[in-house]
């Protein structure tokens, strides 16, 4: 067999999940597009360790320790999907944004460490003046 059919048809597996990944916008579409890429990587590792007569089978090994890693990814990958899920209520990736709120341009105040205070809090210089301009109106 030649090298160039298996070569070829990962090269084909590796472009159809770059596209998954640059085009979809659901977060579990595009883990799917990284099994593709790694599946792709996982055949020409074998098709090279076959064509090589390599005798302690290292790319065997390599594909092994990739299959690995690649199950420990997609079981933590949709951990964090279902959580960003339960949260937001969508997995679209165009919708996540950073978590950290900042204090320019959102209009958030921050606290005396400088992280923004948490909404619906009040400060207890708020709660007194709040209770002091209440405390005018009703006299």
């Amino acid at each position: 067999m030649h090298l160039a059919y298996p070569a070829v048809l990962a090269a084909l597996l590796f472009c159809t999940g770059l596209y998954g990944v640059l085009a979809r916008r659901n977060a579990i579409l595009v883990l799917m597009s990284v099994e593709l890429m790694l599946n792709a990587v996982n055949l020409n590792l074998v098709a090279f360790d076959v064509w090589l007569r390599d005798t302690l089978h290292s790319g065997q090994a390599l594909t092994l320790f990739t299959i690995a890693i690649a199950a420990a990814e997609i079981g933590i990958g949709l951990a964090i999907v279902l959580a960003v899920y339960r949260n937001r209520g969508s997995s679209a990736i165009d919708r996540l944004r950073d978590t950290a709120e900042t204090d320019a341009g959102t209009g958030t105040a921050a606290g005396a460490d400088g992280h923004p205070a948490p909404a619906g809090n009040v400060t207890a210089g708020d709660t007194t003046a709040g209770h002091t301009k209440n405390a005018e109106a009703t006299a």
